[in-house]
């Protein structure tokens, strides 16, 4: 089956797992999981779009904006100033 898991290998970590947690617990172990999963999923989706846009607006320079000025001096403490602010 599973690369050597046979049935009475499965069974006996069920049995392992009921008596680790107990009966009521393991539907909660379970749904928190899947809650987990859910979120993770959501998450990912989430981060796809939004680094889309990212990359975009990193390849397309802004048009109208000024270059960052440099110190004068080189002690000076320079911070290069973010676009669109």
């Amino acid at each position: 089956m599973f690369g050597g898991i046979g049935p009475e290998k499965i069974l006996l970590l069920a049995v392992i797992v009921l008596l680790l947690f107990g009966a009521k617990r393991i539907p909660e172990i379970g749904s928190s999981f899947g809650k987990g999963i859910r979120e993770f999923k959501k998450s990912i989706g989430e981060g796809s779009a939004d680094d889309t846009v990212a990359r975009a607006d990193l390849r397309a320079p802004a048009r109208d904006a000024e270059p960052a000025a440099r110190p004068e001096t080189p002690e000076a403490e320079w911070q290069p100033r973010r676009l669109g602010s």
